[in-house]
């Protein structure tokens, strides 16, 4: 773990410019915090033109960005140099420098190099690239306990501890394109426009700061429930029970999409999670267990 903390010191550091740059990329973009609704900033969303991952709220996340930023300069440093060896190569072994080219088949010293090398290249990212892996498989004793469900084309949810149910539709699911009645329901929930094919009529609500385990399969095709800003993604598979885990770390409003191809309604199944405080969450609970009790057996 100490090696760990230090190649990501050292990665952070070498490459603060170009991340900073993203950065402002995105923020040029219009990519940072741009509406609230019911006091909570919409923060997970995809942003037109974006350049970037969106804004980590999870370790998960946080850890898999670095990973990946790490595995980026290492392709980049390897792409340059194999560029300018390419160019050296034209260069100094052209036929005009060379009439007489040199007669061998083998170089030993330059074949094991070139074996060994590559190696010890994936030997490293692999080093860092398992506990980034299994810090999201090994699935911890969760404080929240959700079961979620992907159909065509929406996705239901239980909250088994608080004997809660609920199905979760896309704001003007079955109304074609955006109309003024869509735009209607979405200002009604807080929404604009842009968060057409986004925004659901209900979404997850989950404490900040808790441990949230869910359980995910499929009720009739392959779905897949993500949330990039908070870096899960897990496939629904009918009949099979897989988990994912995350702990969100920031309040607010996250966007996600099914991402595996379930029919032709497959854009039109989104995501909605909100992170809020613990007393707002523990009074949605109340109010929930009210509005969507789960039908007795």
């Amino acid at each position: 773990m100490r090696l760990l903390q230090t190649v990501r010191t050292l990665a952070a550091a070498s490459g603060a410019a170009f991340l900073g740059a993203a950065a402002r990329a995105q923020e040029a973009a219009g990519n940072g915090v741009e509406a609230t609704v019911d006091g909570l900033p919409i923060i997970g969303q995809p942003r037109p033109n974006g350049v970037y991952f969106q804004p980590s709220a999870t370790g998960i996340a946080e850890n898999t960005h670095w990973l990946g930023n790490m595995v980026d300069w290492i392709i980049l440093f390897i792409v340059l140099f194999v560029t300018a060896l390419l160019l050296w190569v034209i260069y100094r072994f052209s036929a005009r420098r060379n009439p007489n080219p040199a007669q061998f088949t083998h170089n030993s010293p330059l074949e094991i190099a070139w074996t060994v090398v590559p190696i010890v290249i994936l030997v490293f990212i692999g080093s860092f690239s398992l506990p980034v892996l299994f810090n999201q498989q090994e699935i911890p004793e969760g404080d929240v306990h959700i079961k979620v469900t992907g159909y065509q084309w929406y996705w239901h949810y239980d909250y088994p501890d608080e004997a809660i149910s609920f199905d979760s539709y896309m704001i003007g699911y079955g109304e074609g394109n955006l109309n003024d009645t869509i735009r209607a329901d979405l200002q009604a929930a807080g929404f604009s426009d842009a968060h057409f094919k986004l925004a659901t009529d209900t979404a997850v609500m989950v404490p900040v700061g808790a441990t949230v385990v869910m359980t995910v399969t499929g009720g009739d095709v392959i779905h897949s429930w993500t949330i990039p800003a908070f870096g899960v993604k897990q496939d629904a598979v009918p009949g099979r029970l897989a988990h994912l885990w995350f702990n969100a770390e920031q309040e607010g409003i996250y966007f996600g999409q099914c991402s595996e191809l379930c029919g032709k309604d497959h854009a039109f199944m989104p995501i909605q999670v909100r992170v809020v405080s613990p007393e707002a969450y523990a009074a949605w609970l109340e109010q929930a267990k009210v509005d969507f009790p789960t039908p007795a057996s």
